[in-house]
């Protein structure tokens, strides 16, 4: 599971407590803070839990970066962190700094919950929809980023993406792997989830299968369509690395993935997208529960929905894409 659920000794309460880190895949520490914090907090939000009580940060600094580097990219991500976790409700109150050859950034989140304040990932019935809240492709947008600078690679993928493109794609992973998902654990209980889980290392297939794994029933998870940022299937494509359209791609700080009774998932898509949460919210519906062995795989032949960036116009990509939508699909 993605939080560990602690029964506490007082009157029914659960203590609900989580730890992630990882290594800076951004350029900006302001806003690696932020994903940084938001990856931590996804785990929460995938139990449909909305409130944090206390956050650590957990931070190494590498020992190659000069006292000026160290003076200014420092505060920086611990502001973005900070900011993040303020926007979530919570506050840091500790942690750990220590010097090592990596920078190192990540954090603790905790909550004292009562029983109706989570949703444990374990109820999914057959006839549920399966639903995700971030398009895939974080991990091949911020590499197509890095080889920008790197005339092999770029080579490699550049018969099927423009720089400008790549420039769009990354910004708009950056501001995706930065946007909390508490939106999406508060709706969960408005539309009767029954399991989720967040999308991060193991991609979607590795969390998916994971996911149905802790089933009660004899559930399995087919997933039909993927939404993925513009172009980044192309790239995954070219490059023969990735496994984009396999699920097996990584991401950090994704979306979650959603177990909803069918009646309730088209409207859960819709209500996300309400401006009263604010800018940048998605969801589709990706695929379905069936009966089964407590697997789950993806069709041989998905469809993918090309997600635009923002700040891009459909002129702005190739014809190919003029079909793609961000709308919620069945």
């Amino acid at each position: 599971m993605d939080s560990c659920v602690i029964p506490l000794r007082h009157g029914g309460l659960s203590l609900v407590q989580t730890t992630d880190f990882f290594y800076p895949l951004v350029e900006d520490p302001y806003m690696m803070g932020r994903i940084a914090c938001a990856n931590v907090l996804s785990d929460l939000y995938a139990m449909g839990i909305t409130e944090c009580d206390n956050m650590l940060m957990l931070l190494s600094v590498s020992q190659s970066m000069t006292e000026e580097e160290r003076e200014k990219i420092t505060p920086l991500m611990i502001k973005g962190f900070r900011d993040a976790a303020e926007e979530g409700g919570t506050a840091v109150t500790g942690g750990q700094t220590v010097v090592n050859p990596w920078i190192i950034v990540g954090g603790v989140a905790t909550v004292v919950c009562q029983p109706n304040e989570f949703i444990m990932p374990d109820s999914a019935v057959v006839g549920d929809v399966l639903v995700l809240t971030k398009p895939l492709g974080t991990q091949v947008a911020v590499n197509a980023h890095q080889w920008l600078d790197n005339p092999e690679r770029w080579n490699k993928i550049n018969m099927v993406v423009s720089r400008e493109e790549v420039e769009l794609a990354y910004q708009e992973a950056m501001f995706n792997m930065a946007t909390l998902n508490r939106t999406a654990a508060g709706l969960m209980h408005t539309f009767n989830a029954h399991a989720a889980t967040d999308i991060t290392g193991f991609g979607i297939l590795g969390h998916s299968q994971n996911l149905a794994k802790q089933q009660r029933n004899e559930v399995s998870f087919v997933i039909h369509n993927l939404p993925i940022i513009a172009k980044m299937a192309a790239i995954s494509k070219a490059s023969g690395r990735f496994g984009l359209l396999q699920g097996t791609s990584a991401e950090t700080s994704g979306g979650l993935l959603i177990c909803l009774p069918r009646e309730q998932a088209a409207r859960f898509c819709s209500e996300i997208k309400s401006s009263k949460y604010g800018e940048g919210h998605q969801a589709w519906i990706v695929g379905i529960v069936e009966k089964g062995n407590r697997t789950a795989r993806i069709i041989d032949k998905p469809r993918v929905i090309e997600v635009l960036p923002r700040g891009a116009t459909a002129t702005a990509l190739a014809p190919d894409n003029s079909n793609a939508s961000s709308e919620p699909s069945s």
